[in-house]
């Protein structure tokens, strides 16, 4: 099977992008990561792409203070390699409705919260404090409305009685790095795509997104 081609949005510390990278190279998924785009220069993820022998590069806002020429600039950086999926991990930068449409269809991102539940920030301290017993992770392609697009698939994780927003995060991370190659696989093999504002799935669109529970 031919190997989709993927550019990686990063800010930080990169453990979905490491996730994304073992995957493709043990073969699980079908893709060829062919370079990862940052807003910050000294993110973890970087070298992380850089151990794999991944092309890095890096669009600041420092060079771009302007939103519209910041937009510009990241889009030029991301044609630069062609891909057929562009994945968000960890990126902390709100895109540009431009932006958006450019990729629309084929950008994916990942969310700690079982979306539309705790959009945006600070989602596992959220979850703790409305007193959630389910909380997790969501897969969505990317809308122009902040975390609003299709959800194609969620992995749900027990809120334990113990649990504080740093226990919490770490369990769900764990599923965040099972869940977004297993739906990268997915659009790599051609059997996801976006059809108008809903997902398709084999063939079928998805009335809600596939919920995993996975426990090991």
């Amino acid at each position: 099977m031919a190997r989709a081609s993927v550019v990686v949005l990063v800010s930080g510390y990169g453990s979905n992008l490491q996730a994304i990278l073992d995957s493709a190279a043990t073969g699980a998924i079908p893709v060829a990561v062919h370079a990862v785009v940052s807003d910050r220069p000294e993110a973890e993820a970087l070298k992380r792409a850089r151990a794999a022998g991944i092309t890095v590069e890096t669009v600041t806002a420092t060079a771009h203070p302007d939103r519209q020429d910041y937009d510009a600039a990241l889009m030029a950086a991301v044609d630069r390699h062609a891909p057929g999926l562009l994945a968000l991990a960890g990126f902390m930068r709100i895109l540009t409705p431009a932006f958006v449409r450019r990729y629309e269809g084929r950008t994916l991102n990942v969310h700690p919260s079982l979306l539309p539940k705790y959009r945006g920030l600070h989602t596992h301290r959220r979850a703790l404090e409305s007193g959630d017993r389910v909380h997790g992770c969501s897969v969505h392609f990317v809308s122009e409305e902040l975390d609003g697009g299709a959800v194609v698939a969620q992995a749900e994780v027990p809120v334990l009685p113990d649990d504080d927003e740093a226990s919490l995060r770490a369990r769900v991370q764990q599923q965040e790095h099972r869940l977004y190659p297993e739906v990268i696989g997915w659009y790599a093999a051609g059997r996801l795509r976006l059809e108008g504002q809903r997902a398709v799935l084999d063939g079928v669109p998805l009335k809600g997104p596939k919920v995993f529970t996975w426990t090991d």
